[in-house]
């Protein structure tokens, strides 16, 4: 399809157009929904043949880039709460500290691509079906005239170290972001996602953020996280493809602005109904690839 360009550290060949047209779609969700759109691109990524630690290492740089450009424009529209986004991206660093480990040790042991699409499947699958469940919840409540219940504090709000986030209207523990950003910066090294498919729901249904603070809040810390873990799996296991990363962004940082704009002219709760929507159709395809044709079972055959 079109001109192709062969990426050295990938070892594949794609069409250009290709992957700025996907680089572009991404960047539109980025905007869109607040998540780095790691989750869908690190899959398609896989499905164009790319190895599976290039995709997700690579990917992480893209995801920084159409972050950045998504983020500048929820500044401009106060969508942003930048003192937890800084709890959150302080723990994520630790995260992806460890994330990066782990991936190296994997690597060693043969296990590494197996471990990632089963997370991969397990973690959309929950995430998408728990917000798909609250969305059309909320949403039915909302139509039936019924008031919505103000977020309700649980003992993880009242561990120690409380503290105001005054943009947010939040009164809960530090450790509590700090710990969010921990276990996403963790998945970001794995998985090669930004995070924000787990971060915009956590922020919402445990933190008790309000939605339209989320999404640039979100896109504000996943730019620490992948930023964080593109450099270090760079330098500790070699898998980034700076030309592959470079094509996907330049679709990616145009996207994102469309996104934006989209995400103002649209209820929140169809946001997120439709994003819990694309997350299990991705879960559906990566669970149709893994179990009924897994790869395995066709080595071996053609080996014997």
């Amino acid at each position: 399809m079109g001109f192709e360009l062969h990426f050295p550290i990938a070892d594949v060949s794609v069409s250009f157009p290709l992957l700025m047209f996907l680089g572009f779609a991404v960047g539109v969700l980025s905007g869109l929904f607040g998540v780095g759109g790691g989750f869908l691109m690190t899959p398609i990524l896989f499905f164009l043949g790319i190895p599976k630690l290039v995709a997700t290492s690579t990917e992480a740089v893209q995801i920084a880039g159409s972050s950045l450009s998504g983020v500048l424009g929820h500044f401009r529209r106060k969508n942003v709460d930048l003192k937890v986004g800084s709890f959150i991206a302080f723990g994520g660093l630790g995260g992806t500290t460890a994330g990066v480990i782990l991936t190296r040790w994997l690597r060693s042991t043969g296990q590494v691509d197996t471990v990632i699409e089963v997370t991969y499947v397990l973690f959309l699958g929950f995430i998408g079906s728990l917000m798909l469940i609250e969305s059309l919840t909320s949403r039915a409540r909302s139509r039936s005239g019924v008031a919505k219940r103000s977020h309700a504090h649980t003992f993880l709000h009242r561990m120690p170290w409380r503290l105001k986030f005054p943009r947010s209207k939040l009164y809960m523990s530090g450790f509590l972001p700090i710990g969010l950003g921990f276990i996403v910066g963790i998945l970001t090294a794995l998985l090669g996602v930004g995070g924000g498919f787990i971060m915009v729901p956590a922020m919402i249904y445990i933190l008790g953020m309000p939605t339209l603070v989320v999404i640039g809040t979100s896109l504000f810390t996943v730019i620490f996280l992948t930023a964080s873990v593109a450099l270090q799996q760079s330098l500790v296991n070699v898998s980034v493809d700076i030309l592959l990363a470079l094509c996907l962004m330049i679709g990616g940082v145009l996207g994102a602005q469309v996104g934006v704009r989209l995400a103002s002219r649209l209820p929140a709760q169809d946001l997120r109904i439709w994003l819990a929507i694309l997350v299990l159709v991705v879960c559906g395809k990566l669970a149709w690839d893994l179990f009924v044709f897994p790869p395995a079972i066709s080595s071996v055959e053609v080996a014997v």
